[in-house]
């Protein structure tokens, strides 16, 4: 038997097991309905324009107008509406058919909400007072004009100079990028674990002994490297295509392109991720002999990917042009997860990237090698837990 033949053998093994295996089905069956429920909570629930509904009594109903248009300023769509006394207005909020009641005389607005007043409302309230209040205040002084001082003051506005253009698509750019973060974060640990925990069970049950018998230790690591990889990878292509398809269809995306080119950087970034990891973790598994010592062993490495998520998380949302993550974004353990991320929100460049690729690919060779070596020289040993050491030692 060739050494390519014997290898697919092993892999298609793996394939077979794990695709057919009721808790593949079941888990990608329950990460799409996650995510089509997220698409279209998205779609339902944010999709519209948010209308804020402000009811006015008395004489705070001389604001309507200017209310209205102060709060546009802001960003907040106001509806008005005149209602004949304060009990019905606050009856109108505790319901839920009013989100403020705004009451007293223009110099002195109250505001009546259920809960809570929504920052950019209360903002363009309080503008409105101290607008009225100012204007009262120069009524009083001889020989001045309160609406050419009012106009003169509003005219006096800070200048402005971006450094670089406002991207309107940042925020759906940064959903992307998170996503695609968090998928492949879980995509690398579960594979990765499946892997030592397969290493563990054959070894454990004594079923590697058979394997081997036939097989060189090389070609059987190999074929259940490739074997769950690329079950990891179809599963990541079937939840990301209907995620994207899904957003794009239900318009909570108006980039269904950029996603799209995301999920096919994110599936080669998982192949590249995966054959750093999954080299690790299976010469992790192979130091145990029960299930029980799996755990303890791959702390070090899962470590390594949380903290690759958290740091994703955070500098992606709020320095994702910092030179930190630049930096972590090239680096072969922060690289899976951190620069596809950075290319969702195009801030990674051409040379980053090809950087991040040619370390990772140098590093998976070596970790490929390393971890043969110690797959190679632990697997037959039973009992205690082996000591990294001594397996590198006497192989």
């Amino acid at each position: 038997m060739t050494p390519s033949r014997a290898v697919w053998l092993i892999a298609r093994r793996e394939l077979r097991t794990r695709l057919r295996a009721r808790s593949f089905l079941i888990g990608t069956a329950v990460s799409v309905a996650v995510l089509i429920g997220f698409v279209l909570m998205q779609s339902t629930l944010f999709g519209g324009e948010r209308v804020t509904r402000v009811g006015l009594v008395g004489q705070a109903t001389a604001v309507a107008g200017s209310l209205a248009e102060e709060a546009g300023s802001r960003g907040l769509e106001v509806r008005t509406s005149t209602l004949r006394d304060q009990p019905a207005g606050e009856a109108a909020v505790a319901d839920g058919d009013l989100d403020a009641l705004v009451t007293g005389t223009p110099a002195a607005l109250h505001v009546v909400v259920d809960e809570t007043l929504d920052e950019n409302l209360r903002r363009a309230l309080n503008t409105l007072v101290q607008r009225e209040v100012l204007r009262a205040q120069l009524a009083a002084v001889e020989e001045l004009d309160p609406d050419h001082v009012l106009a003169t003051v509003s005219d006096a506005t800070v200048d402005v100079r971006s450094l670089r253009a406002p991207d309107p698509e940042h925020d759906q750019r940064l959903a992307v990028a998170l996503v695609i973060v968090a998928l492949l974060y879980m995509s690398l640990l579960l594979y990765g674990t499946m892997v030592a925990q397969g290493v563990v069970e054959e070894k454990s049950s004594r079923v590697v002994e058979i394997l081997l018998a036939t097989v060189r230790p090389w070609q059987l690591l190999l074929g259940k490297v490739v074997g769950l990889g690329l079950v990891g990878l179809a599963q990541l292509t079937v939840v990301g295509g209907v995620g994207v398809a899904l957003a794009a269809w239900a318009d909570v995306l108006t980039i269904p392109g950029a996603a799209l080119g995301t999920l096919l950087w994110g599936l080669l970034w998982y192949l590249l991720g995966y054959l750093f990891y999954a080299a690790v973790f299976a010469a992790a598994g192979s130091l145990v002999s029960r299930q029980e010592e799996t755990q303890s062993v791959l702390l070090p490495i899962t470590s390594v990917l949380v903290l690759a998520f958290v740091l994703g998380f955070g500098l992606l949302s709020r320095a994702p042009n910092a030179s930190a993550t630049a930096v972590l974004s090239v680096l072969p353990p922060f690289a899976p997860v951190l620069m596809p991320g950075r290319i969702a929100l195009a801030t990674a460049t051409g040379w980053e990237i090809a950087l991040a690729a040619a370390l990772m690919i140098a590093s998976v060779v070596l970790l490929a090698w390393l971890g043969g070596r110690i797959y190679a020289g632990a697997i037959l040993r039973t009992g205690a837990r082996q000591r990294l050491r001594e397996v590198l030692r006497g192989h």
